[in-house]
C-alpha cells in the first residue's frame, strides 16, 4: 500500500486530493497539514469526507512527513511549496507539487511571478503533463501544471508537433474555483452572478507554461463565468501558408498523436463542462474554417481534477509504477 501525504490539505485542490486518495485501491493517506485547522478531524471540517478518513489535521516538520510517505503532495499556495520541497526531496520522498514553484527556470519564475525563489538548487523538475511528458515514470519532482495550460497546451499540441502552426490564440472561461477559495472582487457572487468577466488580459502568468510547451508564437485571454468547476478553452490556430488541411487529415493527426492515451477523448459533438465535471478527462473537438487559414480547436477539463489534483494523482500512478487511470476512471457528473 502506498503511504501518501498532502501538505496543504484544506484548499480547494488539497480537498480534491483527499476525495480521490480516499476512493484509491493502492493508497493509504498518512498524513494531512493544515495550520488552521491543526487537532481538528478532517471530517468534521469537512463533511463531505465522513466516514471515509479518519484522520486529524496535523503540523508536523518535513522530517516527520518524509519519514511517514513514500510520496507527497504539496497543495499549498505558490512560493510556500520551495519550502518543503529540499527537505522532502533530501530524505528521499518523491514529490509532486501542485503550486507554480517548479513548473519554471527560476529565472523565469521570479520574472512572471514577481517573487524570489527560496530553493537554493536548480531543480529539474519535469512537467507532469503524462500525455506529453511520460518520463515523469523517473521523476522525483513533479510541477504539476497549471489548470488554464492543461486545457489548452492539451488542445493544440498534435498540431505544434505536427510543424503546422504559424500562431494560435487561446481564449478560455474558468469555473471560479479556479480562483481558490478567498473572495476577490472577481469572485464575489454579485459581481459574477449572470456575468462573464476577463481578466489579466494580457497578462496571465499561465502563458508562461504554455509558451514553455507550445514553442509557437501564441496569445491567451482568461475569463471568469459563473459556475463552480471547469474549463472551456477556444483556440484558434492560424496555419502556415499552404498547411491547410482537410477535416480528415486533421483527424488523423488528432488520433494518431492520442493514442493510447486513455483521458483524452476525442469528440464528434462539442464538448461540454458537464461531461468532464468530477472527472480526469479532457474533451477535444476540432474543425477546419473553410477558405481560410484557421482551425478551430476546443477542449473542456475539470479545473480541479484534471486541471489540477486528478492530473497529480496521474502522475503518482506513473510514478509509482500503477496503471495512469488507478483511482480516477469513472464518468462525469451529468447533469
Amino acid at each position: 500500500m502506498i503511504e501518501a501525504g498532502i501538505i496543504g490539505g484544506a484548499g480547494y485542490t488539497g480537498l480534491e486530493l483527499l476525495r480521490l486518495l480516499v476512493m484509491h485501491p493502492q493508497v493509504k493517506i498518512s498524513v494531512v497539514t493544515s495550520r488552521r485547522y491543526r487537532g481538528r478531524q478532517l471530517s468534521e471540517v469537512n463533511p463531505h469526507l465522513l466516514p471515509f478518513i479518519d484522520l486529524e489535521y496535523e503540523e508536523v516538520d518535513t522530517r516527520e512527513i518524509a519519514d511517514r510517505c513514500d510520496i507527497v503532495f504539496l497543495a499549498v499556495p505558490h512560493g510556500s511549496a520551495m519550502e518543503y520541497v529540499p527537505g522532502l526531496m533530501e530524505h528521499g520522498t518523491r514529490v509532486i507539487d501542485l503550486s507554480a514553484d517548479y513548473r519554471l527556470k527560476r529565472a523565469d519564475f521570479e520574472r512572471v511571478y514577481k517573487r524570489m525563489h527560496k530553493d537554493k538548487e536548480e531543480r529539474d523538475a519535469v512537467y507532469g503533463l503524462t500525455e506529453l511528458h511520460p518520463e515523469v515514470a523517473d521523476a522525483a519532482l513533479v510541477a504539476n501544471p497549471g489548470c488554464y495550460p492543461t486545457g489548452a497546451i492539451l488542445a493544440v499540441a498534435p498540431l505544434v508537433k505536427a510543424g503546422i502552426v504559424k500562431q494560435v490564440i487561446f481564449d478560455s472561461k474558468s469555473g471560479i474555483s479556479g480562483g481558490g477559495m478567498e473572495p476577490s472582487e472577481v469572485s464575489h457572487f454579485p459581481n459574477l452572478a449572470e456575468n462573464i468577466i476577463p481578466y489579466e488580459v494580457t497578462t496571465h502568468r499561465h502563458v508562461a507554461e504554455m509558451r514553455r510547451e507550445l514553442p509557437v508564437p501564441l496569445s491567451f485571454t482568461p475569463h471568469v463565468i459563473p459556475c463552480i468547476r471547469g474549463i472551456l478553452t477556444t483556440a484558434h490556430v492560424f496555419l502556415h501558408e499552404g498547411e491547410l488541411k482537410t477535416y480528415e487529415e486533421l483527424d488523423e493527426i488528432y488520433r494518431q498523436f492520442y493514442r493510447g492515451k486513455r483521458f483524452i477523448r476525442l469528440m464528434k459533438g462539442m464538448p461540454s463542462l458537464s461531461s468532464v465535471r468530477g472527472t480526469n478527462f479532457c474533451d477535444i473537438r476540432y474543425e477546419v474554417e473553410k477558405e481560410s487559414e484557421r482551425i478551430v480547436v476546443i477542449s473542456t477539463i475539470d479545473n480541479l481534477v484534471k486541471g489540477g489534483s486528478g492530473q497529480a494523482i496521474q502522475n503518482m500512478n506513473l510514478m509509482l509504477g500503477l496503471t495512469e487511470e488507478e483511482g480516477l476512471w469513472s464518468p462525469g457528473l451529468v447533469p
